[in-house]
């Protein structure tokens, strides 16, 4: 479709919007000719108030949508400019409704953390039914989405508040998987492909770790939480388990972290040894990641291991005694089917979780979905399998905790974590809702600055690949002088 704007430039929000709307179109800036599918969307500003008009033609049809929000009572230009924002994208969304007939279940809102919007206006000191009420009429969201945007908003409001200005969460990547999952993009290597880097990529992370270590000690920094992530951490045999996290307790300060996080994840690298070795060294909460039980599904997203197999690892889980089990989920996997997917979740319901975590498929552009052009399911299956999703867990005593949404997801949907109540996962929450530093250490870590007050937040990143990690340390000692230096200017 064609985008013409006309007083600003808001391409992220009408192009999140496009997506959920018209999710077989892509965005086009060149200009357009009379009858093609076309969006020409006017910013009109004003000292006390700002309206947008969008005028779309679609497949013949043709609708207008305004809208226009009050600019005199922002507090400051960013404000100001996020009210803008606002403007562009429900006219855009009201005249793209008007010719699809369609409201999607997040309405109008198009970011990728809608908690933060609630967060924001229950800490303005309006009531959950207010907040409600805005969602509803302002941004056309389903009483569903609504009650889960409420929900994690709440538990993020929660967990900030017990937070220190001190506090700040850890993590460290392992990027290698048994093999590659088909709907997968991240940067992950298989083993038996890349075995031979394993033991220099552990070396530099050890140093890593090391000078990231002192760094947080001088800046007087204290871990709140950790969370060790991939690829799949237990990738790693049992002695190489030991050695890295003896090295984390060596150089970093664990007494106050609250969450001792990790990702076994695939069932296929999952041993009674490895799980000794986990608890020995504090491990509160592990994450084993099926994300189906239905095994012709597993065999569509090139996993080596069947239900039957998800069933042992997770009796050898238990047998552990982590304080704390996540199982995850992905709705609308290829193959797989409502019928499938409620089977899945019924299943995990019976092994022994207090954490479920049921996301959404990405369309990601370097997955092999993408590639070999898989069948998926429909945005309405997926739909169906999410409905049965929120009913069918509050039902068995879990509560939302979190939520966040991605690019390109299925029918413009969700990622939900779910747990019994207590059982809340804090890093989740922190590095979701952004209430403080999540510091990065390993291939493809992303370490993210936040500033005591939550107004400034910096990244920094380290190199994608275990190779070019191994090779170019000069790009770690690069982002920890940023970071000091981010710490620096929170100090004056």
């Amino acid at each position: 479709m064609k985008l013409i704007f006309h007083g600003h430039n808001e391409q992220y929000a009408v192009e999140q919007s496009l997506l959920a709307l018209f999710p077989q179109e892509r965005p086009v800036y060149t200009p357009a000719e009379p009858g093609e599918n076309q969006a020409d969307i006017t910013l009109f500003p004003g000292e006390t108030y700002a309206s947008a008009v969008t005028e779309l033609i679609y497949n013949g049809q043709s609708a207008r949508g305004t809208a226009r929000v009050k600019l005199s009572a922002a507090p400051d230009d960013y404000e100001r400019e996020r009210l803008r924002q606002r403007a562009v994208k429900l006219s855009f969304f009201k005249a793209a409704r008007a010719i699809t007939g369609q409201t999607p279940a997040w309405g109008a809102l198009t970011g990728i953390r809608p908690g933060k919007m609630a967060a924001r206006m229950l800490e303005e000191g309006k009531s959950p039914a207010q907040t409600s009420r805005i969602l509803r009429d302002t941004y056309f969201v389903s009483p569903a989405r609504r009650q889960l945007c409420l929900e994690t908003a709440q538990a993020g409001l929660k967990a900030a508040k017990e937070l220190q200005p001190q506090d700040i969460s850890l993590y460290i990547g392992i990027p290698f998987c048994p093999t590659r999952c088909a709907y997968c993009s991240f940067v992950s290597n298989s083993v038996e492909k890349s075995f031979h880097l394993v033991e220099p990529y552990l070396e530099s992370l050890f140093q890593e770790i090391a000078s990231a270590g002192q760094m947080v000690k001088e800046l007087g920094l204290r871990i709140k939480s950790f969370y060790m992530g991939g690829g799949t951490p237990t990738t790693l045999t049992s002695d190489q388990m030991n050695r890295l996290l003896t090295a984390l307790e060596n150089h970093f300060d664990l007494d106050h972290c609250a969450e001792f996080t990790i990702e076994a994840g695939r069932p296929d690298t999952i041993t009674a040894e490895k799980m000794a070795v986990l608890r020995r060294h504090g491990t509160t909460r592990v994450s084993v990641n099926p994300q189906t039980m239905e095994d012709h599904v597993l065999r569509a997203i090139g996993r080596q291991h069947t239900g039957a197999d998800i069933e042992r690892a997770m009796e050898i889980v238990g047998r552990a005694g982590f304080p704390h089990v996540n199982m995850d989920l992905i709705a609308g996997l290829p193959e797989d089917t409502p019928e499938g997917f409620r089977r899945s979740l019924d299943k995990c319901l019976t092994l022994g979780a207090d954490n479920i975590t049921i996301h959404t498929l990405s369309l990601k552009k370097g997955s092999r979905i993408m590639l070999e052009g898989s069948r998926i399911p429909t945005a309405e299956e997926v739909g169906q399998m999410l409905d049965y999703a929120n009913p069918t867990l509050r039902a068995a005593h879990f509560v939302p905790y979190y939520l966040y949404r991605q690019k390109y997801m299925s029918g413009s949907f969700e990622n939900v974590g779910w747990c019994i109540s207590g059982g809340e996962g804090l890093y989740n929450i922190y590095i979701m809702e952004e209430l403080h530093t999540i510091l990065s250490l390993g291939a493809g870590g992303s370490t993210k600055m936040v500033s005591r007050g939550g107004e400034r937040i910096e990244r920094a990143f380290n190199l994608k690949y275990p190779l070019e990690y191994i090779q170019r340390p000069e790009k770690i000692a690069a982002n920890q002088a940023l970071f000091r230096a981010f710490y620096a200017a929170e100090g004056k």
